[in-house]
């Protein structure tokens, strides 16, 4: 089978699904638009292809000059930059896929559609939007979108029931895959006599990194504590934050307790990890997490926002805890019972390796896209 992968970026929270389509046996290409500073590609090689001349001129000029003072200005290309459209013609046709996978309702996206429509190859849409969620508009401008991307999608975010959210007949949940890496009994836990927090997350306001410094200062003469963060911190808007952050620990002289990292290249992760006790992200707005999955992969329990789109991952109660969205005392509450009986942190990290072992894995993966696949010819063949 030959599986084609059209994406921003080669994100980590593809490299077991790419673990397992290689080493299955299938041939896998993936095609992104831009190269991260943090990228593993010890499974696959992704081609950087990136964008046209002339919308790399486009976004300079909005990124650079007229949004230059505004964080969020440099996604604008995920959804609105477009390809060489030659080059991807090319890479495309060359390849011959059996099934295609596209990430988000992206102008590069619908590019991508368009040629494997022409050509025959099936292709699926992915993105991180809730299975629950809103019915679809029916203006022209999300009719045409509809048009131009494929009709099945696939989202690792299951969502809340709730009034006015419906299930569309072609979406489909497809959990996250990450493989197990170490057993409750293959590891130790408290190994200095302090309790270890570990959070990742890009150096952001919304990743609430303060939030956390501010619970741990308030608990920290309650508990023996130590935390560390870890994110990426590349552009300036991060870099800025990220002073702030390392500010406020020096500020408040929790340096002996508190240590922050930047850009820890992947091949280090797994050492964080192993000397954590604890996880939690503290972020809101925050579509999906895979570090929950990859902590619960360690046998970590984990703390996570009632609105993260990646919660229902984890049972609370069970395999850790929610606290609800920027409310810091609830936060901070729900730490504090955390960290209030560490035999329970135990029970709930090897609650958590149990149900990622069980439900998160590559063979429900595959089975749940060749049966989306076998849908698309099916219903090609009827018509």
């Amino acid at each position: 089978m030959k599986l084609l992968y059209v994406a921003p970026r080669y994100h980590t929270n593809q490299m077991d699904i790419m673990k397992g389509l290689t080493e299955s046996g299938h041939e896998v290409r993936f095609i992104s638009h831009y190269a991260a500073l943090i990228e593993d590609y010890s499974c696959v090689t992704p081609i950087v292809l990136g964008y046209s001349p002339l919308y790399r001129l486009i976004d300079f000029l909005y990124v650079k000059v007229i949004h230059r003072k505004d964080p969020e200005a440099i996604v604008f290309k995920i959804q609105h930059g477009f390809p060489p459209l030659g080059k991807l013609k090319r890479l495309i046709c060359e390849f011959a896929p059996d099934l295609v996978i596209l990430r988000e309702r992206s102008v590069y996206s619908m590019a991508a559609y368009l040629v494997c429509r022409k050509k025959g190859y099936p292709c699926i849409l992915y993105n991180q939007n809730p299975l629950w969620s809103e019915p679809p508009k029916t203006d022209p401008a999300h009719r045409l979108v509809a048009k131009l991307t494929p009709a099945l999608r696939m989202t690792p975010v299951m969502g809340l029931k709730k009034p006015g959210t419906v299930v569309r007949k072609n979406d489909y949940f497809v959990p996250f895959v990450v493989n197990p890496r170490r057993a409750p009994k293959e590891r130790t836990y408290f190994a200095d006599g302090r309790i270890h927090i570990l959070c990742i997350g890009k150096y952001e306001i919304r990743k609430h990194h303060l939030m956390l410094l501010r619970a741990v200062r308030r608990l920290k003469e309650k508990y023996k504590l130590k935390v560390t963060l870890v994110g990426e911190a590349t552009n300036r808007f991060q870099k800025e934050y990220c002073g702030q952050v390392k500010d406020y620990v020096a500020s408040h002289h929790m340096e002996d307790m508190i240590t922050v990292k930047t850009n820890v290249a992947r091949r280090d992760m797994e050492r964080e990890y192993l000397s954590a006790d604890l996880y939690v992200i503290p972020s809101t707005l925050e579509m999906a997490s895979v570090s929950q999955l990859e902590a619960m992969s360690y046998s970590l329990p984990v703390i996570v926002s009632d609105t993260n789109g990646t919660a229902c991952y984890v049972e609370d109660g069970v395999t850790g805890f929610w606290f609800q969205d920027c409310d810091e005392a609830d936060f901070q509450d729900r730490l504090d019972q955390m960290l209030s009986d560490r035999e329970r942190m135990k029970r709930m990290g090897a609650a958590g390796y149990q149900a990622l072992s069980e439900k998160y894995n590559y063979r429900c993966y595959f089975e749940t896209i060749m049966g989306m696949r076998e849908r698309i010819l099916q219903e090609k063949y009827e018509t």
